[in-house]
């Protein structure tokens, strides 16, 4: 079993700036794949920032150049941080551990964007 566990999130205004972190524990075996996704109500939870082998990390192209994401060097910690936060970055963020065909899922944390 993995444990995955999300901290971090909050209300700010637009242009302000918010962190994210989740950690995993557990049956972490070789690389695992971390990743972030939102879900704003009534849409499709969305892949938001990823990180794969090689520290190859990926970001959606609505959050390219304002979001940033990293991994410690355990690599069982993944950091997201988020700039010149929008409205319609509003959403439930959540933090996902793909562990071979295993996938794990943090509870989640509000994140909202409003003056």
């Amino acid at each position: 079993q993995v444990q995955v566990v999300e901290s971090g999130g909050g209300s700010v205004q637009p242009g302000e700036s918010l962190s994210l972190s989740c950690e995993a524990s557990g049956s972490l075996f070789g690389f695992f794949v971390m990743s972030y996704y939102r879900q704003a109500p009534g849409k499709e939870r969305e892949l938001v920032a990823a990180t794969f082998p090689g520290r190859v990390t990926k970001l959606a192209d609505s959050v390219n150049g304002r979001f940033t994401v990293s991994r410690d060097n355990a690599g069982t910690t993944v950091y997201l941080q988020m700039n010149d936060l929008k409205p319609e970055d509003t959403a439930v963020y959540y933090c996902n551990v793909r562990v071979n065909s295993e996938e794990y899922w943090g509870q989640g944390t509000q994140v909202t964007v409003s003056q």
